[in-house]
């Protein structure tokens, strides 16, 4: 099969391209997400419709947060657009009339993404751990996405690594979510400003003064002149990630893992310390190998490159 669109669903944009076989993208588009659920099955054949042109467009994959049913057919779950149970791929298949449709789980999508075309190219064994708002992740083994008889697996943000932790939005306490996300991380660091304003200066200058004021991408940036807030944020974020890898590790065995979502931004500043943890942590560490920690390389396009490619496979 040659060109493909991929489409990635978001609480806030839905982002299209058309993706060539080898991984490129030719073209591509952003529409906003309705604020009303039953209107962004038609922004998506909208986001398909203006980005195909005159490609000759043979299927069409969408990545969507939340569960998604074996078939690939159906959206069990998704918080960001409260969709329950909706039949995500008829309803675009009959928008868009001629193209057949795939549904896949945004992070896996962006892990096959990422395992092809990415920091995982060639790399048979991949774990994706994406790292933005909330947590997810996506398994690659022997060369096969990993989705689980019921097409759920892979949702590492909702493993419990704290009993009776903090309460989850998914109902739960003490997920991983809660820990080692970006959510997560301006909580740290906010706390950390509050009881010593002294030490977060650089992080206070960027926002409003206040620790209220502080949001990720000032974390980030104040991690990077030195903050010791932002830095002690980062290093219990990576501590938590390290730690859940050398988990998964001592399960899967994987030959890398990679970090995607905003978080990576960051790049070394959080991938250096999480590789740390995972090494300290890995049982029978001193004798085994060791998986590479790195960060992503398909940024914000790693979810829609993933889903066009696994729309080749219908």
């Amino acid at each position: 099969m040659g060109l493909t669109i991929g489409v990635d669903i978001g609480g806030t944009k839905i982002l299209a391209g058309v993706v060539a076989e080898d991984g490129t993208v030719l073209d591509r588009v952003k529409v906003p997400t309705p604020k009303e659920p039953e209107q962004t099955a038609a922004a998506i054949a909208e986001a398909v419709r203006a980005v195909r042109g005159d490609y000759p467009v043979e299927a069409v994959g969408l990545g969507a947060a939340g569960f998604v049913s074996a078939d690939r057919a159906t959206v069990l779950f998704a918080p960001n657009v409260a969709w329950d149970h909706e039949p995500l791929k008829a309803r675009i298949e009959a928008l868009v009339q001629d193209l057949p449709v795939v549904v896949e789980n945004d992070a896996n999508a962006a892990a096959w993404g990422e395992a092809k075309f990415g920091a995982g190219a060639g790399k048979p064994n991949v774990v994706l751990y994406t790292v933005g708002t909330g947590i997810g992740g996506g398994i690659v083994l022997n060369g096969e996405l990993y989705r689980g008889h019921f097409g759920i697996g892979g949702e590492f943000g909702h493993y419990r690594v704290v009993p009776d932790g903090r309460l989850c939005g998914c109902g739960l306490h003490g997920c991983m979510e809660q820990y080692a996300s970006g959510s997560a991380l301006t909580r740290f660091v906010r706390e950390r400003a509050t009881e010593d304003p002294a030490g977060a200066q650089i992080l206070l200058s960027l926002g409003d003064g206040t620790p209220g004021g502080i949001v990720g991408a000032h974390i980030t940036e104040a991690a990077r002149k030195g903050d010791p807030a932002a830095l002690a944020g980062f290093a219990e974020v990576a501590g938590w990630l390290g730690q859940s890898m050398a988990d998964l590790g001592s399960i899967l065995d994987p030959e890398v893992f990679v970090v995607a979502g905003g978080v990576s931004d960051a790049g070394e500043i959080l991938t250096g310390p999480t590789r740390d943890r995972y090494r300290a942590s890995l049982a029978g560490a001193g004798n085994r190998p060791f998986a590479d920690v790195v960060t992503a390389t398909l940024g914000p396009e790693a979810g829609l490159i993933g889903a066009a490619d696994l729309a080749r496979h219908i």
